[in-house]
């Protein structure tokens, strides 16, 4: 008995000292938690959706997912190297709109002059656990080194596939400006970002950023956390207008009203950028179904998508490559048009005619 007491100790001393390691980030706080309390959407102590919004769905219960997840979930994982056409960041012609997608959220933009990155996750795991959640062979073709400055960084929410503290930690001397929802700002303190290049927002805030560049931070149907106490800090998407375009950067999100809100609002939309990923039936709330994107990217009034949140981790049970076999059917039937690059292939988004391969295929 004493040496099963002396073990349970252990551990809870030892998780107690691991969630309070640096990578974890920090919950706001002093002013910072004062005006999150003043948001409407912040009630009985987190934030919340728009619409009620259950982690699972009726009848699912987390002991049964996380059984079938560790024990019983056979997804199809590729066993080759992804195919990979890496464009160099730091010759890119200035004049240039382009796009480069690094794999599940992360994304590199270049519009009207100034260099945006989205979700930079490139330490090679989506995880607290370095040795869980590892990033398929050939998809870390990027590392901090192949950037140039940034200009804006954008973060989604404050979940280890969005906000990796190695990358953001490495990154941190050249990036001149973040974007994120309310509370995250508190992490990105912690790891030592200047609160003066962090700018923080509720759900409809707007951002007059420079001359002809305007971001409204809008909703997302999902939550945050990176341990064990959730919803403290904002989960966002983001409509991006600048001088030349429009775009939606949709982080992670369930389908809902919210894209038709965000579409009346500020669309039509050159390009919705959607996850579609990671998906199941037990958890249909938070992350979007097969079929939905078309959807939510109709309600948005977007021209083309570019799916994401796909081809780099194993974070559901579904095989890996469903995703892109799924929204690319035939039967889709749909006039948006759908961007499926290589990881590291650019993207010309004054291009409307630039065609790609389903690079997936053939891929065991």
């Amino acid at each position: 008995m004493i040496g099963i007491l002396l073990m349970t100790g252990f551990i809870t001393i030892g998780t107690v000292f691991f969630l309070n390691t640096e990578q974890f980030g920090k919950h706001p706080m002093g002013e910072r938690l004062l005006k999150i309390e003043q948001s409407p959407n912040f009630k009985n102590g987190s934030f919340q959706n728009l619409s009620e919004t259950p982690m699972l769905t009726e009848g699912a219960g987390y002991g049964k997912v996380l059984y079938e997840f560790v024990f019983s979930s056979k997804p199809k994982e590729p066993t080759q190297y992804i195919p990979s056409a890496k464009t160099d960041l730091k010759a890119l012609n200035p004049k240039e709109n382009v796009l480069i997608w690094m794999g599940h959220s992360t994304y590199f933009m270049q519009i009207d002059g100034k260099k945006i990155l989205v979700d930079p996750v490139l330490s090679g795991n989506a995880s607290p656990l370095s040795f869980t959640t590892n990033a398929y062979n050939g998809t870390d073709i990027y590392s901090t080194d192949d950037f140039p400055e940034i200009d804006y960084l954008f973060l989604s929410h404050d979940h280890w596939d969005h906000m990796d503290f190695k990358t953001l930690k490495k990154l941190k001397p050249k990036i001149k400006h973040i974007i994120t929802g309310l509370g995250n700002g508190a992490h990105l303190e912690h790891w030592g970002f200047k609160s003066h290049i962090i700018m923080e927002g509720d759900w409809y805030d707007t951002l007059q950023l420079e001359e002809g560049f305007t971001v409204h931070i809008t909703p997302a149907r999902h939550f945050s956390g990176r341990g064990f106490k959730r919803a403290q800090t904002l989960w966002a998407s983001f409509a991006l207008q600048t001088p030349s375009t429009n775009i939606y950067i949709g982080g992670d999100s369930g389908y809902d009203t919210h894209f038709k809100t965000i579409g009346d609002k500020y669309g039509p939309f050159e390009l919705a950028i959607l996850e579609n990923g990671q998906y199941d039936k037990k958890w249909k709330y938070i992350h979007m179904l097969p079929g939905e994107q078309l959807k939510a990217a109709n309600d948005l009034k977007a021209k083309a998508i570019l799916p994401v949140h796909l081809g780099k981790f194993t974070l559901a049970n579904h095989d890996w490559n469903e995703p892109l076999d799924k929204i690319t059917n035939e039967n889709n039937q749909s006039a948006i048009k759908v961007i499926t690059p290589l990881i590291g292939e650019q993207v010309n988004l004054r291009d409307s005619l630039q065609q790609f391969k389903h690079w997936w295929k053939n891929i065991d």
